[in-house]
């Protein structure tokens, strides 16, 4: 193009430009970030639905970003625009290759013990190239911007364009929850997606269009101004500030869903938000200044940090206020990065800068804190050390802010001291809900509450500011612990802690195993109640009636989905065969340690078969018609892996069962209505079903036994024949809602169902 067709007088086809290279930004970006929870939902079946699929393939994501980018700044090199636009549209028509996108079965099935790697190269195998060249069209496409543009005003600022790429971004990730995932199968979101990605093409051979076509075809945009290089220290600063909220997007991820759901509807929140910070961050006059910014995540943060370590009590409220902390955190990182962005000519070096910094961050959260920590330390550490970047006040320290400080310290120190003094088995109780004693809980939250308006009150002098929420950040875990931990362990599932809480009426004391602040399991070390199943396999839960049923078969055959603390097999006779199955290696190797459990070890008559892997794929490998009963019992704290509800997963699990076999859904849930999908399916397969709420008495032992929801099925009427007398059972109504598939899964509508009912 040549200089008098970019500086011409205003027309149809100077306004044509600017809007086609915006349409093309924006729906490059469409595609690249839709894609992310569709191929997750893809992957999650192989690996068990837990938040680390989606906080690893945010890895993958950032670091096939991070080729991107690289290409792009690599592209530049190049000085012919035009033979830019030829390259790229080169590479997008043979990264068009690889579509429909699919889950590339090339490396098998995942190793339990070791599945990042599995994961990742998976990732890069199915979707790698055509991420990493959609990734690459924003900065690509500012830099041709910049030049196609060179002599108007709106070329000297090309960053704008990253606001539509993001906005493009944002409007795709709040679409798949609200639109795309309820409305469109897995299959139709796929053929979408490939229609979308031809678009695309279409747009940048219009751009190579407006591009080539000048009065002199010898003609290229100029080049633009070399600027000085960037500082090395300046560009530290920039990946440091692009890595926080990189970090941080990942360890809120981690945890909300963590007690919620494992599901690509919760994960695109945060993300959406994070893109949102940069829509508001690279406009020319934001909408929300940093001054703003500073104040809010100042309040913010100092309310979040008091309340990370507490799982209970309101949980709306509470994911408000850690989303909103986790916004105005990233707001304030992406606009000082903002006020660092280089001249034009320096822009794609800029977003490879930026790209990194998210990799960094991301690497961390979900690769390394994993290795490091032994619970999940990383979402308030990068927390308190985001608080370090705030601009610091430069005036001399005035006598009141020290005595501030002090005081923000003595009061931060106080909720561990009276607890200390006033141990009686408080912070157990608390972890669980379970006859909370509100009272205390509520008073060391106030006490936290003074320090954080002292933390407030200093957040211009950072180093105060951050002192005092770390403070806050050890004075509360150390009272929301929730227990003594005897132990505690991370894998790649999760983190999982072995509780010791004293019940007199159990014998003393008593063990507890909990992922996240669900319980699974807990046992007696009384030799006498040892070997009592408890919580939800107690005798009196539906678990415990169809267990204690199977007893009139000679020599069952029983499979349980979930391993836990291996309580189940307190019901084993030598004549019953047991397999559990279950996908974290840790939690067989915790159940099978007499230190902490002995169910498996000692309760059980005869050996106890655990066959490590995502339920569905081991299961798929048994003998059909060989299970008396299975028990459907997974979960990812209180979440449920949602393929293992879905009316394939059903079908399967009827299959393997003898004609009088049943199967237990295990369907307790604090947070999502799972029954109504659970009990479509049965509708679909035309298979009977019953159903049973069951409320813990509150005459029990505390750890005794739990409210448990639970649903069984057959595939005949002869394996529901003995349960249908019994009143505590109950035959449902017929249900309008849609069955899950392995196609079509539809959260956001169980989430609406449990608050509205």
């Amino acid at each position: 193009m040549t200089d008098a067709v970019v500086t011409a007088a205003p027309g149809k086809g100077d306004r044509l430009t600017p809007a086609l290279f915006a349409l093309a930004i924006f729906t490059s970006a469409s595609l690249v970030f839709v894609v992310q929870p569709m191929v997750a939902k893809l992957v999650l079946p192989m690996l068990g639905g837990s938040p680390s699929v989606w906080n690893t393939s945010m890895v993958f994501f950032q670091a096939a970003l991070l080729v991107g980018y690289a290409y792009a700044h690599a592209l530049q090199r190049i000085g012919s625009i035009r033979l830019q636009v030829g390259v790229h549209l080169t590479l997008l028509l043979a990264a068009a290759l690889f579509l429909p996108l699919h889950i590339s079965g090339v490396l098998g099935e995942p190793n339990p013990s070791a599945p990042i790697g599995w994961l990742l190269l998976t990732l890069a195998l199915s979707v790698g190239a055509p991420f990493a060249v959609l990734s690459a069209t924003a900065p690509l496409l500012q830099a041709w911007y910049a030049r196609v543009r060179a002599g108007h005003e709106d070329g000297k600022n090309p960053y704008v364009l990253y606001a539509a790429s993001n906005l493009g971004s944002f409007l795709a990730l709040l679409s798949y929850p609200l639109l795309i995932e309820p409305l469109a199968t897995l299959g139709g979101q796929r053929g979408g997606w490939s229609v979308g990605y031809g678009v695309f093409i279409l747009m940048v051979a219009a751009l190579a269009v407006v591009v080539w076509r000048s009065r002199d075809a010898a003609e290229e945009p100029p080049p633009l101004a070399v600027s000085p290089p960037i500082p090395w220290l300046d560009k530290l600063k920039l990946v440091l500030l692009a890595a926080a909220p990189s970090s941080l997007m990942l360890g809120v991820t981690a945890h909300l869903s963590t007690d919620v759901a494992s599901a690509p509807f919760l994960w695109v929140v945060p993300l959406a938000l994070y893109l949102l910070t940069f829509v508001i961050a690279f406009q020319n006059r934001p909408i929300i200044p940093i001054w703003l910014t500073l104040m809010l995540q100042g309040a913010l943060t100092a309310a979040c940090i008091m309340l990370v370590a507490f799982r209970t009590g309101y949980w709306p409220m509470l994911f408000a206020i850690h989303l909103a902390t986790f916004f105005f955190t990233a707001l304030m990182c992406h606009q000082l990065l903002a006020e660092r962005r280089p001249a034009p000519d320096r822009l794609t070096e800029f977003y490879l800068l930026l790209s990194l910094g998210g990799v960094v961050g991301g690497a961390f959260t979900a690769l390394l804190a994993p290795v490091i920590f032994d619970t999940v330390w990383e979402y308030p550490l990068v927390l308190v050390l985001v608080a370090l970047a705030r601009p610091m006040k430069r005036t001399p320290v005035e006598r009141s802010e020290i005595i501030i400080f002090v005081f923000g310290l003595l009061v931060a120190a106080t909720p561990p001291i009276l607890s200390a003094a006033f141990q009686a088995d408080w912070d157990f109780a608390w972890a669980f809900n379970r006859h909370v004693p509100w009272d205390m809980q509520q008073l060391s939250i106030a006490i936290l509450g003074v320090s954080a308006i002292c933390a407030f009150l200093l957040r211009d002098r950072t180093p105060a500011f951050a002192i005092l929420i770390a403070a806050m950040a050890l004075s509360s875990h150390y009272i929301a612990r929730g227990y003594e931990a005897k132990l505690s362990d991370r894998s790649f599932f999760g983190v999982l802690k072995v509780a010791e809480t004293q019940d007199p009426r159990m014998g003393g004391a008593v063990h507890v195993l909990m992922h996240g602040t669900t319980l699974h399991g807990a046992q007696p070390r009384d030799p006498v109640m040892r070997c009592n199943p408890t919580l939800y396999y107690a005798p009196s839960t539906p678990i415990g009636q169809v267990s204690l049923a199977q007893r009139d078969k000679p020599g069952a055959v029983i499979g349980v989905v979930g391993q836990g603390s291996g309580a189940l097999a307190g019901y084993k006779r030598a004549t019953d065969t047991l397999t559990f199955f279950e996908i974290d290696p840790l939690v067989n190797r915790i159940s099978r340690d007499p230190k902490w459990f002995t169910f498996i070890s000692d309760c059980a008559d005869g050996p106890v078969r655990t066959v490590l892997g995502d339920a569905r794929l081991t299961l798929g490998k048994e003998a059909k018609g060989t299970y008396d009963l299975l028990v459907i019992d997974a979960f990812s704290s209180d979440a449920v892996p949602t393929h293992l509800l879905t009316e394939e997963a059903i079908k399967l699990y009827l299959s393997l069962l003898k004609p009088d076999g049943v199967v237990l859904l295990h369907l307790s849930n604090r947070n999502l209505e799972i029954t109504l999908p659970a009990q479509a399916a049965a509708q679909a397969l035309h298979v009977p079903a019953l159903h049973q709420i069951y409320g813990e008495s509150d005459r029990a032992p505390e750890m005794a036994e739990a409210s448990t929801e639970a649903m069984i099925l057959s595939p005949t009427e002869a394996g529901l024949a003995r349960y249908r007398d019994d009143p505590r059972w109950n035959q449902l109504q017929q249900t309008q809602v849609r069955p899950w598939t392995d196609d079509y899964v539809n959260l956001i509508g169980s989430l609406w169902r449990h608050i509205t009912r």
